[in-house]
């Protein structure tokens, strides 16, 4: 399984690649404050450590087998959050792929004991967009390396810094009208990014995973319009709709990009992985934590919510103040 001749120290460290990323971001201080050792990659850690001066930082960039190399020599496990689609730009699903094959080499020659690797829900049926199909194969080839890979499955994740749930919040609180397109009937399970950390933190030490796929679903299964509504509503108001049946993923990434904060095509490429159902076929993970209990779609959202506010700019402030005066209150 492994180059490495000894047996990895038990307080070696854990890589977290993306630790600067929505994910890695909230999962770095949960695990620090849990006493473990950890080991923080970005690939500009000095930009990375005058922010976060407290965490040990590394250079990683999973496009250069000795850079991965380097970052995990001396680590027990890893978790992976390497996404490259917000980059946009070129084919980012061969850039994934070869991301991932390079640090699976890598943990293969440093005898890493696990990777615990955050990917996306499969369609039950329906098309696969780029961006799922991008997540499902990364998943398949850090699954396929020596070393034993947990991948994780989660849908929209509920947090400030989520794009896709900054999308929903943009346009719960920025349209008094909402064009409804087909796509918005598709079904999936939102999860709190709570819930999200607290499953990363377990797969890292649970004992007799090995490698496989497990399920993230949260408590509840919503249509796109159920989320959209069920925010705006936790707002105090209820947008009036517009049924639009024939909308593409492209022209509605224009529409989104014009209400939102989301970049056009990265807007695009979420819609595309909602024209299928994302539902899991049971708990998942979460049969493997009984006591867990997940968070509730609404706290999730009102959580999310409240961050949010923080990173909206003034002028954004007075057009969502105007558009929650004109839009019709809940109940009405």
């Amino acid at each position: 399984m492994s180059d490495a001749t000894d047996a990895t120290p038990t307080d070696a460290p854990v890589l977290i690649t993306g630790a600067t990323g929505f994910v890695g971001a909230r999962l770095v201080p949960v695990l620090a404050r849990a006493g473990l050792p950890l080991r923080c990659a970005s690939r500009d850690p000095e930009r990375a450590r005058a922010a976060h001066p407290a965490h040990p930082w590394v250079r990683l960039d999973v496009a250069d087998l000795a850079s991965c190399r380097a970052a995990v020599a001396g680590c027990r496990a890893a978790v992976y959050l390497v996404h490259a689609m917000g980059g946009v730009g070129g084919d980012y699903t061969h850039r994934e792929a070869r991301g991932a094959a390079t640090f699976a080499e890598a943990a293969r020659e440093a005898g890493l004991e696990r990777i615990v690797y955050l990917g996306g829900v499969v369609p039950r049926s329906g098309p696969v967009s780029r961006h799922l199909e991008s997540r499902m194969l990364t998943g398949q080839i850090l699954r396929s390396g020596a070393t034993p890979c947990v991948e994780l499955r989660a849908g929209m994740i509920i947090g400030a810094g989520s794009a896709s749930f900054r999308i929903v919040r943009d346009l719960s609180v920025r349209l008094p009208v909402m064009v409804r397109p087909r796509w918005l009937e598709t079904r999936s399970q939102p999860i709190a990014i709570d819930d999200v950390v607290t499953a990363i933190a377990f797969a890292l030490d649970a004992p007799d995973l090995g490698t496989g796929s497990l399920d993230l679903p949260g408590p509840e299964t919503l249509s796109g319009s159920e989320i959209i509504d069920r925010v705006a509503a936790l707002r105090g108001t209820r947008p009036l709709s517009v049924d639009v049946p024939l909308l593409s993923p492209r022209l509605s990434g224009y529409w989104i990009n014009a209400v939102t904060r989301a970049d056009r095509h990265v807007a695009s490429e979420l819609i595309e992985g909602m024209l299928s159902d994302l539902v899991a076929d049971d708990d998942g993970l979460w049969q493997l934590l009984p006591e867990h209990r997940r968070t509730t779609f609404d706290e999730a959202v009102r959580r999310a919510l409240a961050d949010e506010e923080r990173g909206v700019s003034l002028p954004a402030r007075l057009v969502e103040g105007l558009v929650h005066l004109v839009s019709r209150p809940v109940g009405r």
